[in-house]
């Protein structure tokens, strides 16, 4: 069956949670929905529609705020519906689509209901938790979801494959790291396959002492070397939290446990992810660091569509190197792999934590080095109050997000 099935990751532990891709692009134009449309995937998603008009129908784009660059987006692309979450912002998202024909909404269900809206294929590009509802009800409509958004796969992982499954929904990873172990995989039976490696860049900081670390800026760590994301994603990146989301992310999507999947820095960001197999091939995904590659694939597979992105030159290139990450600078990404082992509401606890504790970071109220420890110990409360436990609905992961941010900012004293 090879890659019609995409998260057949918990194929031992679960069978019936198996999520499958199409097997052939739909004739005719794709209707397609982006939700953080002013987002840097988002960005990137309508740089690609915008290139094969052709191809592509948008139905609706989404912003949280920005309603100015969305009514924009909106216009060149010939939206028929967008939808701004910031209420206060409906009136200028109103003003600026007056006369064009499209439709203009705000609020929490209206970003719902925007996904909801019939589309071939929803890009999930919201970024945190305030990303879950919309990207269930995309799922609902059992088409195609490029999945961006991590919470959906790191505080809601089973519960989201359950809805997934329910519905036929297809899953395409769109972060580089999963895309790349998708295409990587390939048509390999699941039981060879021994080891998914996840490489990461290791961020603006990846050779400083921890002293050091102690004393760096939001505006050093935004200074990502090969990447350009937007700001929570690049500090999460800088504290290798990014990495650690990406590794529970990874156990759900592939058919491989907890102690199977391993993280390497790879500071060229070149290499995107390894998979070993049982025969010692390993099946290693290439490419320039642009995330308009692994949204073509989710937008086009199993077809390719083209991409303006630089060609890859080895020669150029020269040197591709790796090495293991430092745990002991970097203590997020054992914290994540911690989580994971905790089971539960734990991962949602953790990336809660982390979602305050970045943006207090932001706004310089903690130190670099806080923002794991924040994340450590709000764990650690939570699982005494006994906050971590199942989650059999998405009412209960947004309960324990809610706890958890409680705790966060109260360690924070915000």
């Amino acid at each position: 069956m090879g890659m019609a099935r995409l998260a057949s990751a918990a194929a031992e532990r679960e069978p019936e949670a198996h999520v499958h891709v199409s097997p052939g692009a739909d004739a005719g134009r794709k209707r397609i929905t982006v939700l953080g449309a002013t987002g840097s995937i988002g960005e990137s998603t309508l740089d690609l529609v915008g290139r094969s008009p052709e191809g592509f129908e948008v139905v609706a784009v989404t912003a949280q705020n920005n309603a100015g660059r969305l009514a924009e987006l909106a216009i060149r692309h010939r939206a028929r519906l967008a939808v701004v979450g910031e209420t206060a912002r409906y009136g200028e998202l109103k003003d600026r689509l007056a006369g064009t024909g499209i439709e203009a909404a705000a609020g929490e269900e209206a970003l719902s209901a925007a996904a909801a809206e019939p589309a071939d294929c929803v890009m999930a590009a919201i970024v945190g938790a305030a990303g879950l509802r919309p990207t269930f009800a995309a799922a609902r409509q059992g088409r195609r979801v490029a999945l961006a958004n991590k919470e959906c796969l790191v505080s809601a992982g089973d519960v989201f494959l359950e809805e997934v499954r329910e519905a036929g929904c297809e899953l395409i990873p769109v972060d580089s790291e999963h895309s790349a172990a998708f295409q990587a995989i390939g048509a390999a039976d699941p039981s060879t396959i021994e080891r998914i490696i996840l490489t990461a860049s290791g961020g603006p900081f990846r050779t400083w002492s921890r002293e050091r670390l102690a004393a760096a800026t939001p505006e050093e760590a935004l200074k990502h070397p090969n990447w350009s994301m937007g700001a929570k994603i690049t500090i999460d990146s800088a504290t290798l939290m990014n990495k650690g989301l990406e590794l529970i992310e990874a156990y759900h999507l592939f058919p491989v446990e907890p102690h199977q999947i391993e993280v390497l820095v790879h500071p060229q960001s070149i290499v995107h992810c390894l998979v070993a197999l049982s025969d010692g091939s390993v099946m290693a995904h290439l490419s320039p660091p642009d995330m308009r590659t692994p949204i073509a694939v989710a937008l086009a597979w199993p077809a390719r569509m083209t991409t303006p992105v630089e060609r890859l030159d080895l020669v150029k290139v020269g040197c591709l190197t790796f090495e293991a990450p430092d745990e002991e600078r970097f203590p997020a990404l054992g914290i994540a792999r911690a989580a994971l082992g905790r089971g539960g509401t734990a991962p949602a606890v953790m990336n809660a934590a982390n979602e305050i504790a970045v943006q207090a970071f932001l706004e310089r109220k903690i130190a670099f080095l806080d923002i794991a420890a924040t994340v450590a110990s709000c764990l650690d409360a939570a699982e005494g109050r006994g906050l971590c436990g199942r989650a059999s609905s998405l009412e209960d992961v947004l309960a324990a997000d809610h706890e958890a941010r409680a705790l966060a900012r109260a360690a924070i004293n915000l």
